[in-house]
């Protein structure tokens, strides 16, 4: 166990946490796909929940990109600064 917490340690602190973003940037791409299919057979229905998933997911992605990426550089540029 303590193998599995010292690499999600290391993988957190390290700048390679795009993959989160990623994952909510693919469910908007799923969603803009399920859109365009609902649009095309005239579904009412699909088409609403590919436009939910797809703003779900464009707005979920900007957001984790912010918290998971940008606050740890920006914490990072902090502690420099103070030195």
């Amino acid at each position: 166990m303590s193998r599995i917490r010292t690499f999600a340690l290391a993988v957190h602190e390290q700048e390679e946490g795009h993959a989160i973003p990623a994952l909510a940037a693919l469910l908007g791409a799923v969603g803009a796909i399920l859109l365009g299919i609902g649009a095309a057979n005239d579904s009412g229905a699909l088409a609403i929940t590919g436009g939910i998933l797809a703003a779900a997911g464009i707005l979920g992605a900007s957001l984790l990109e912010h918290v998971m990426v940008d606050y740890g550089l920006y914490d990072r540029i902090e502690k420099l600064e103070k030195k």
